[in-house]
């Protein structure tokens, strides 16, 4: 078993100014996956990264990483609505549900 954190970002912002308010947040989540479901997922020592699109403009990114034995789990501002694209990557390896992988 690992503890993976699942970090939010948005690197494609679609806003009338280009900048996304809540940047300076920490939007993780911290999961407890079996170590074959963190290599099924690609999960390794560098992390993984997944990418969701919208058609406004607005992309997402999600980082994971398998944290260090002991590590504190970091403060966390949730995960902005979006915990939904984790448990789908978790269950499609993608970010998408499962009719749009």
């Amino acid at each position: 078993m690992k503890r993976v954190e699942f970090r939010l970002s948005m690197p494609n912002v679609g806003s009338w100014n280009g900048k996304w308010t809540s940047s300076a947040k920490n939007y993780s989540l911290v999961i407890n996956l079996a170590n074959k479901k963190c290599e099924e997922l690609g999960i390794g020592p560098n992390g993984k990264y997944w990418h969701h699109s919208w058609d406004d403009g607005w992309g997402a990114g999600i980082t994971a990483r398998i944290m260090f034995k002991g590590e504190k789990k970091p403060k966390s501002d949730g995960f902005c609505g979006y915990d939904w694209m984790v448990y789908n990557i978790i269950d499609h390896n993608s970010p998408y549900n499962k009719d749009n992988v």
